[in-house]
């Protein structure tokens, strides 16, 4: 028995290729940062135009530190948007900051995927911090146990970015039909523009999926080559 199953390979594979989806990412979002949006409204602006418009004007939208640091915090209910697109007008921040805001939307109505995955993080994130030392004893003592039991925890981190990805799909639908109803795209090129950043963001989800996939393939097979 070892720490390396048939899908290492694969595994490593897909590291790769989630590499070059950040690599890309990063370079649509940099790209339509430097290009001011139809409207000239910074993305603090279109976050806060479109949660007033959606019934959510108790929604505070805030400036946190980093580069695509954006994210909805569904327990204080707050839009935070990272330093590069709170106060800068361009195409990525006013993707960015629709994308978000469709999380406070989903928030708002109750989106089953939305409320489940909420549930799931915080012990999730406890499991998968003990899943790796599992497998790790269970390989070195030999205690089928242990295995079956990061093979478990392995298994709801997958389902996890499962429930992730029609959360974010949704998110990103959400931004970019209230960006073109509104008019805040404007030409066919800033619309293009709006769906290439979320588009690039939401293959970082499937990567990470895959990625989970793989890894909970991989316990699975350690994990039954045990009981041979």
């Amino acid at each position: 028995m070892n720490f390396f199953g048939p899908y290492t390979p694969l595994i490593l594979l897909i590291f790769v290729a989630s590499m070059l989806i950040q690599a890309s990412l990063t370079r649509t979002y940099r790209t339509w940062g430097q290009i001011r949006n139809a409207r000239n409204l910074t993305g603090a602006q279109v976050a806060r135009l479109m949660l007033d418009e959606n019934g959510l004007t108790h929604v505070p939208v805030q400036m946190v530190p980093g580069q695509l640091s954006d994210h909805y915090d569904p327990v204080r209910k707050t839009v935070n948007l990272s330093e590069s697109n709170f106060d800068v007008p361009s195409v990525s921040a006013m993707a960015v900051a629709a994308h978000e805001v469709g999380h406070a939307i989903q928030d708002k109505v109750r989106m089953p995927a939305l409320v489940l995955r909420g549930q799931m993080a915080v012990p999730l994130s406890l499991g998968m911090n003990l899943a790796p030392f599992l497998l790790m004893i269970g390989v070195l003592t030999q205690l089928s146990g242990l295995l079956w039991l990061g093979a478990i925890l392995f298994g709801a981190a997958l389902l996890f970015h499962l429930v992730t990805l029609p959360v974010e799909f949704d998110a990103s639908r959400r931004a970019l039909a209230y960006l073109n109803t509104r008019g805040l795209s404007g030409s066919s090129e800033g619309q293009n523009g709006a769906r290439s950043v979320l588009t690039a963001a939401a293959l970082t989800y499937v990567a990470g999926f895959a990625m989970a996939l793989a890894q909970f393939l991989n316990v699975l097979s350690i994990a039954r080559s045990s009981d041979d």
